[in-house]
Protein backbone atom coordinates (compact mmCIF):
# COMPACT_ATOMS: atom_id res chain seq x y z
CA UNK A 1 0.00 0.00 0.00
CA UNK A 2 1.23 3.59 -0.31
CA UNK A 3 1.90 6.63 1.75
CA UNK A 4 -0.76 8.16 -0.35
CA UNK A 5 -3.70 6.34 0.14
CA UNK A 6 -2.92 7.40 3.85
CA UNK A 7 -2.41 10.51 3.39
CA UNK A 8 -5.98 10.55 1.53
CA UNK A 9 -7.97 9.35 3.88
CA UNK A 10 -6.63 11.50 6.67
CA UNK A 11 -7.42 14.22 4.43
CA UNK A 12 -10.92 13.02 3.95
CA UNK A 13 -11.48 13.44 7.65
CA UNK A 14 -11.13 9.68 8.53
CA UNK A 15 -9.70 9.03 11.93
CA UNK A 16 -6.99 6.34 11.37
CA UNK A 17 -6.28 3.46 14.34
CA UNK A 18 -3.49 1.78 13.95
CA UNK A 19 -2.39 -1.57 16.70
CA UNK A 20 0.85 -2.46 16.73
CA UNK A 21 2.50 -5.30 15.22
CA UNK A 22 5.95 -6.92 15.37
CA UNK A 23 5.68 -9.72 12.72
CA UNK A 24 3.67 -11.45 10.04
CA UNK A 25 1.45 -13.36 12.32
CA UNK A 26 0.65 -10.65 13.93
CA UNK A 27 -0.04 -8.41 11.21
CA UNK A 28 -2.50 -10.93 9.83
CA UNK A 29 -4.64 -11.07 13.28
CA UNK A 30 -4.91 -7.46 12.88
CA UNK A 31 -6.15 -7.81 9.53
CA UNK A 32 -8.25 -10.44 10.38
CA UNK A 33 -9.93 -8.04 12.96
CA UNK A 34 -10.49 -5.34 10.99
CA UNK A 35 -7.62 -3.32 11.01
CA UNK A 36 -6.63 -1.49 7.52
CA UNK A 37 -3.64 0.28 8.74
CA UNK A 38 -1.09 -1.10 10.99
CA UNK A 39 2.02 0.34 12.94
CA UNK A 40 5.51 -2.09 12.88
CA UNK A 41 6.35 -0.63 16.56
CA UNK A 42 10.55 -0.80 17.02
CA UNK A 43 9.50 -1.48 21.37
CA UNK A 44 7.84 -5.04 20.00
CA UNK A 45 10.04 -5.69 17.28
CA UNK A 46 13.10 -5.28 20.11
CA UNK A 47 10.88 -7.27 22.51
CA UNK A 48 10.10 -9.87 20.04
CA UNK A 49 13.12 -10.16 18.10
CA UNK A 50 15.84 -9.76 20.55
CA UNK A 51 13.97 -9.89 23.72
CA UNK A 52 15.32 -6.72 24.86
CA UNK A 53 13.55 -3.57 26.07
CA UNK A 54 13.46 -0.79 23.73
CA UNK A 55 16.61 1.61 24.54
CA UNK A 56 18.48 1.59 21.04
CA UNK A 57 19.26 -2.41 20.31
CA UNK A 58 17.37 -2.75 17.60
CA UNK A 59 19.34 -1.87 14.07
CA UNK A 60 17.95 -0.40 10.72
CA UNK A 61 18.66 -3.33 8.86
CA UNK A 62 16.56 -5.50 11.22
CA UNK A 63 13.95 -3.42 11.45
CA UNK A 64 14.08 -3.01 7.11
CA UNK A 65 13.86 -7.15 7.34
CA UNK A 66 11.07 -7.43 9.28
CA UNK A 67 8.92 -4.53 7.61
CA UNK A 68 9.74 -6.73 4.60
CA UNK A 69 8.02 -9.93 6.00
CA UNK A 70 5.35 -7.85 7.42
CA UNK A 71 4.25 -6.26 4.21
CA UNK A 72 4.48 -9.43 2.79
CA UNK A 73 2.23 -11.35 4.72
CA UNK A 74 -0.82 -8.64 4.27
CA UNK A 75 -0.35 -6.78 1.16
CA UNK A 76 -3.36 -4.77 1.20
CA UNK A 77 -2.68 -3.93 4.81
CA UNK A 78 -1.28 0.28 5.08
CA UNK A 79 2.04 -0.61 7.31
CA UNK A 80 3.59 2.49 9.23
CA UNK A 81 7.26 1.00 10.17
CA UNK A 82 8.76 2.91 13.54
CA UNK A 83 11.85 4.57 11.93
CA UNK A 84 13.33 5.58 15.76
CA UNK A 85 15.67 8.55 14.64
CA UNK A 86 16.71 7.20 11.29
CA UNK A 87 19.60 5.47 12.26
CA UNK A 88 22.27 8.11 11.83
CA UNK A 89 22.47 11.28 10.06
CA UNK A 90 20.37 12.78 7.58
CA UNK A 91 22.24 10.52 5.02
CA UNK A 92 21.59 7.40 7.21
CA UNK A 93 17.85 8.88 7.03
CA UNK A 94 17.69 8.90 3.61
CA UNK A 95 18.90 5.36 3.40
CA UNK A 96 16.32 4.47 6.04
CA UNK A 97 13.36 6.31 3.77
CA UNK A 98 14.60 4.26 0.72
CA UNK A 99 14.79 0.41 2.55
CA UNK A 100 10.99 1.47 4.36
CA UNK A 101 9.98 2.18 0.76
CA UNK A 102 11.48 -1.23 -1.04
CA UNK A 103 9.88 -3.39 2.25
CA UNK A 104 6.57 -2.35 1.13
CA UNK A 105 5.90 0.39 3.70
CA UNK A 106 3.44 3.49 3.43
CA UNK A 107 4.72 5.68 6.19
CA UNK A 108 7.57 6.13 8.84
CA UNK A 109 7.78 8.08 12.54
CA UNK A 110 11.19 9.65 13.04
CA UNK A 111 11.55 11.07 16.19
CA UNK A 112 14.40 14.01 17.86
CA UNK A 113 15.90 11.22 20.89
CA UNK A 114 18.94 11.00 21.36
CA UNK A 115 20.85 7.78 19.77
CA UNK A 116 20.69 5.27 21.51
CA UNK A 117 17.04 6.22 22.02
CA UNK A 118 14.15 4.83 24.72
CA UNK A 119 10.71 4.24 24.29
CA UNK A 120 8.60 7.14 24.38
CA UNK A 121 7.09 6.67 27.80
CA UNK A 122 9.94 5.87 30.07
CA UNK A 123 11.67 7.84 31.99
CA UNK A 124 15.16 9.46 31.12
CA UNK A 125 14.71 11.01 27.46
CA UNK A 126 17.28 13.20 25.95
CA UNK A 127 16.56 15.16 22.72
CA UNK A 128 18.86 16.43 19.93
CA UNK A 129 19.26 20.06 18.83
CA UNK A 130 16.50 21.18 16.85
CA UNK A 131 18.63 21.39 13.66
CA UNK A 132 19.84 17.86 13.47
CA UNK A 133 16.38 16.33 14.01
CA UNK A 134 15.08 19.07 11.21
CA UNK A 135 17.98 18.18 8.82
CA UNK A 136 16.80 14.32 9.16
CA UNK A 137 13.13 15.60 8.80
CA UNK A 138 14.14 17.39 5.52
CA UNK A 139 16.20 14.88 4.01
CA UNK A 140 13.31 12.10 4.19
CA UNK A 141 10.73 14.71 2.72
CA UNK A 142 13.56 15.03 -0.53
CA UNK A 143 14.24 11.87 -0.21
CA UNK A 144 10.52 10.00 -0.16
CA UNK A 145 8.79 8.78 -3.39
CA UNK A 146 5.48 8.06 -1.67
CA UNK A 147 6.45 7.58 2.47
CA UNK A 148 3.81 9.16 4.54
CA UNK A 149 6.46 11.04 6.93
CA UNK A 150 5.34 11.67 10.73
CA UNK A 151 7.82 14.05 12.75
CA UNK A 152 7.95 12.80 16.55
CA UNK A 153 9.65 14.93 18.70
CA UNK A 154 10.09 13.53 22.72
CA UNK A 155 10.67 17.29 24.08
CA UNK A 156 7.77 17.35 26.27
CA UNK A 157 9.82 15.03 29.04
CA UNK A 158 12.77 15.85 28.03
CA UNK A 159 12.71 19.64 27.91
CA UNK A 160 8.89 20.78 28.34
CA UNK A 161 5.77 21.38 26.43
CA UNK A 162 7.16 24.76 24.86
CA UNK A 163 10.06 23.08 23.33
CA UNK A 164 7.66 20.54 21.99
CA UNK A 165 5.19 22.69 20.05
CA UNK A 166 8.11 24.92 19.08
CA UNK A 167 9.72 21.96 17.23
CA UNK A 168 6.98 20.74 15.77
CA UNK A 169 5.94 23.97 14.14
CA UNK A 170 9.19 24.07 13.02
CA UNK A 171 9.11 20.26 11.70
CA UNK A 172 5.25 21.51 9.72
CA UNK A 173 7.46 23.85 7.86
CA UNK A 174 9.84 21.18 6.00
CA UNK A 175 6.61 19.70 4.64
CA UNK A 176 6.11 16.68 6.93
CA UNK A 177 2.54 14.81 6.63
CA UNK A 178 1.96 14.45 10.61
CA UNK A 179 2.92 15.84 13.57
CA UNK A 180 3.46 13.83 17.35
CA UNK A 181 4.05 15.15 20.25
CA UNK A 182 5.27 12.48 22.46
CA UNK A 183 3.53 11.81 25.77
CA UNK A 184 1.47 14.65 26.36
CA UNK A 185 0.32 13.96 30.43
CA UNK A 186 -2.98 14.89 30.76
CA UNK A 187 -6.52 16.25 28.13
CA UNK A 188 -5.42 19.83 28.90
CA UNK A 189 -2.25 18.91 27.26
CA UNK A 190 -3.66 17.14 23.91
CA UNK A 191 -5.85 19.94 24.09
CA UNK A 192 -3.00 22.66 24.02
CA UNK A 193 -0.96 20.51 21.55
CA UNK A 194 -3.78 20.53 18.98
CA UNK A 195 -4.61 24.31 19.80
CA UNK A 196 -0.90 24.87 18.87
CA UNK A 197 -0.86 22.82 15.69
CA UNK A 198 -3.57 23.62 13.50
CA UNK A 199 -3.92 22.47 9.66
CA UNK A 200 -1.78 19.35 9.85
CA UNK A 201 -2.49 15.65 11.03
CA UNK A 202 -1.92 14.88 14.70
CA UNK A 203 -0.83 11.43 16.20
CA UNK A 204 -1.75 10.24 19.69
CA UNK A 205 0.07 7.39 21.11
CA UNK A 206 -2.20 5.25 23.64
CA UNK A 207 -0.01 3.02 25.41
CA UNK A 208 -1.96 1.32 28.21
CA UNK A 209 -0.58 2.15 31.59
CA UNK A 210 1.67 5.00 29.94
CA UNK A 211 1.45 8.83 30.73
CA UNK A 212 -1.00 10.06 28.29
CA UNK A 213 -4.57 9.31 29.38
CA UNK A 214 -6.15 6.71 27.29
CA UNK A 215 -9.06 8.05 24.85
CA UNK A 216 -11.23 6.24 22.13
CA UNK A 217 -10.73 7.51 18.36
CA UNK A 218 -13.98 9.19 18.68
CA UNK A 219 -12.70 11.13 21.99
CA UNK A 220 -9.63 11.69 20.31
CA UNK A 221 -10.90 12.85 17.20
CA UNK A 222 -13.34 15.73 18.99
CA UNK A 223 -10.09 16.86 20.17
CA UNK A 224 -8.27 17.19 16.75
CA UNK A 225 -6.20 13.90 16.90
CA UNK A 226 -7.00 11.46 13.55
CA UNK A 227 -4.17 9.24 13.62
CA UNK A 228 -3.72 6.77 16.64
CA UNK A 229 -1.79 4.25 17.46
CA UNK A 230 -2.39 1.60 20.24
CA UNK A 231 1.48 0.41 19.46
CA UNK A 232 1.52 -2.07 22.75
CA UNK A 233 -1.76 -3.36 23.03
CA UNK A 234 -1.76 -6.63 21.07
CA UNK A 235 2.17 -7.57 22.42
CA UNK A 236 1.02 -6.86 26.21
CA UNK A 237 -1.40 -8.95 25.68
CA UNK A 238 0.23 -11.75 24.17
CA UNK A 239 2.55 -12.22 26.56
CA UNK A 240 0.12 -12.47 29.82
CA UNK A 241 -1.88 -14.88 28.47
CA UNK A 242 1.64 -16.83 27.15
CA UNK A 243 3.02 -16.79 30.29
CA UNK A 244 -0.56 -18.01 32.13
CA UNK A 245 -0.91 -20.67 29.63
CA UNK A 246 2.97 -21.73 30.36
CA UNK A 247 2.60 -21.23 33.88
CA UNK A 248 -0.94 -23.85 33.76
CA UNK A 249 1.59 -25.72 31.76
CA UNK A 250 4.23 -25.68 34.53
CA UNK A 251 2.06 -26.33 37.19
CA UNK A 252 -0.28 -29.53 35.55
CA UNK A 253 1.80 -30.96 32.32
CA UNK A 254 -1.30 -30.28 30.45
CA UNK A 255 -3.67 -27.69 29.43
CA UNK A 256 -6.21 -29.97 29.16
CA UNK A 257 -9.02 -28.92 31.24
CA UNK A 258 -7.89 -25.66 29.97
CA UNK A 259 -8.68 -25.82 26.35
CA UNK A 260 -10.90 -22.22 25.89
CA UNK A 261 -7.63 -20.41 26.70
CA UNK A 262 -5.95 -21.46 23.60
CA UNK A 263 -7.45 -21.63 19.84
CA UNK A 264 -7.65 -24.66 17.96
CA UNK A 265 -5.73 -26.48 15.81
CA UNK A 266 -8.01 -25.63 13.24
CA UNK A 267 -8.43 -22.18 14.33
CA UNK A 268 -4.67 -21.57 13.84
CA UNK A 269 -4.62 -22.97 10.34
CA UNK A 270 -7.44 -20.47 9.39
CA UNK A 271 -5.27 -17.85 10.89
CA UNK A 272 -2.09 -18.93 8.45
CA UNK A 273 -4.64 -19.28 5.43
CA UNK A 274 -3.73 -23.47 5.19
CA UNK A 275 -6.23 -24.73 2.43
CA UNK A 276 -5.48 -21.82 0.35
CA UNK A 277 -1.66 -23.33 0.48
CA UNK A 278 -2.50 -26.46 0.13
CA UNK A 279 -4.81 -25.78 -3.19
CA UNK A 280 -1.61 -24.23 -4.28
CA UNK A 281 0.09 -27.51 -3.50
CA UNK A 282 -2.04 -29.15 -4.97
CA UNK A 283 -2.00 -27.61 -8.47
CA UNK A 284 1.48 -28.95 -9.29
CA UNK A 285 2.41 -31.49 -11.02
CA UNK A 286 3.19 -34.85 -9.34
CA UNK A 287 5.57 -37.29 -11.44
CA UNK A 288 3.70 -40.60 -11.75
CA UNK A 289 6.11 -43.78 -11.24
CA UNK A 290 8.42 -44.44 -13.87
CA UNK A 291 8.78 -41.01 -15.08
Amino acid sequence: MSGDDLRRRLAEGESVLMPGVWDALSVRLAAQAGFSTVFLSGYCVSGTLLGLPDVGYLTQGEMAAVAARVCAASPETTVVVDADTGYGNPLNVARTVELWEQAGASGMFLEDQVWPKRCGHMAGKQVVPRDDWLAKLRAAVARRTHLHVTARTDARAAVGLDEALERARMARDEGVDALFVEAPESVAELERVARALPGITLVANMVETGRTPLLTPPELAELGFTLIVSPLTALFAMVKEVRTALDLLQEKGSLRDDLDRLVTFDGFAEVVDLERHLALGATESVAEPGE
